[in-house]
């Protein structure tokens, strides 16, 4: 079958590995209908090292059952499913708890000898804790907003969730990424009374305006922190959702939090040296949180007003590839002419 390597920073390639098979009696055979190049697989795209033999890329996709192994109980051949970005067990106490992406038996796609989401087809361990079977056909046009179920809706989610927004709670939401605009969509629907967009992207921004943002700032760094504390008359916001990863963008977040808020991040970090003392954290009672969104628990939550078409969260893909055009669809997510690629083997 196909499926996506990256060799290098910027070096994707879609070459012909051997085709998955059930390993284990709790395995099931996924045939991928829709995939998608996520914000974060930009990470590796951009600083990468050499990595001979290459990384299968990809973790989010949607597709249906092709075979399944002899412990399976809730899955057969046939069934349209959604994968969440990490697959789990579903019967270990932090899944129970609803932290599936700290699963003791769990691990993530494109890892450990799991293949990535990116492909033809993919070996989904665990698959009874992991897979959500949707009953859809493959030609449905939910299709796109489903496959966000898999990651970027459920992560905007658990940042807005984890931020403690609710009804009356003022919101500002850093990165106009499609975790950034799914935070957005999520906010509102958690009752946030404002909402407040950075992002210098105008069609992004005006989807997040779609999406319920009250307001957008364009502005970075300092002029942008003035212009937030400018529109809440000095305070900042009661919470501030980080879809971004970088310093700058968590610095942004210091500045626009006011005190006793919270910093909700979910833009995977790349950095390890974020001042959390006296002066950025301690002193102004604000609360950091935010990881890893456990999104399989999220997925029924989400689910319903996907399918009765209350949110159209698939409008976050304004480009569609095959396999063979992954490496341009990365390409065009880098340079910023593409918001995220929807992929379709």
């Amino acid at each position: 079958m196909r499926a996506t390597y990256m060799y290098k920073a910027g070096d994707v390639r879609v070459i012909d590995v051997p085709d998955p098979v059930i390993q284990e009696p709790t395995d099931a055979l996924v045939r991928v209908v829709n995939a998608c190049i996520c914000g974060s697989d930009l990470h590796p795209y951009h600083n990468l090292p050499a990595t001979p033999g290459g990384r299968p890329m990809g973790h989010e996709f949607v597709g249906v059952v092709e075979d399944v192994g002899g412990d399976m109980s809730t899955l057969r051949k046939g069934d349209f499913v959604i994968a969440p970005f990490a697959w789990s067990d579903g019967t270990c106490e932090f899944c129970r708890e609803g932290l599936q992406t700290s699963c003791r038996h769990g691990g993530f796609w494109a890892s450990n000898g799991i293949g990535g989401g990116q492909a033809e087809a993919v070996r989904v361990p665990l698959a009874d804790g992991t897979l959500v079977k949707v009953p859809v056909d493959v030609d449905s046009a939910l299709l796109p907003s489903l496959l966000t179920l898999s990651d970027v809706y459920g992560t905007g989610y658990h940042a807005a969730l984890k931020g403690g927004v609710r009804a009356g709670t003022t919101v500002t939401v850093i990165g106009d990424g499609a975790v950034g605009l799914l935070a957005v969509l999520s906010a509102r629907q958690l009752g946030a009374e404002r909402i407040i967009l950075m992002g210098r992207h105008k069609v992004r921004t005006d989807l997040g305006v779609e999406f319920g943002a009250t307001d957008v700032v364009a502005e970075r760094g300092a002029e942008g922190i003035a212009k937030v504390r400018d529109l809440t008359g000095g305070d900042g916001t009661h919470v501030v959702l980080e879809a971004v990863g970088h310093m700058p963008a968590y610095e942004q977040a210091l500045g626009v939090v006011r005190p006793g808020g919270v910093i909700s991040r979910v833009g995977v970090p790349q950095y390890d040296d974020a001042p959390v003392g006296f002066p950025s954290l301690f002193g102004p009672n604000i609360t950091l949180t935010g990881g890893p969104a456990p999104v399989r628990a999220y997925v029924d939550r989400l689910l319903p007003d996907v399918l009765d078409g209350k949110v159209a969260p698939g409008k976050v893909f304004d480009r569609t590839v095959d396999l063979t055009g992954v490496p341009d669809g990365y390409q065009a997510m880098h340079e910023r002419e593409a918001l995220k690629v929807l992929v379709r083997p």
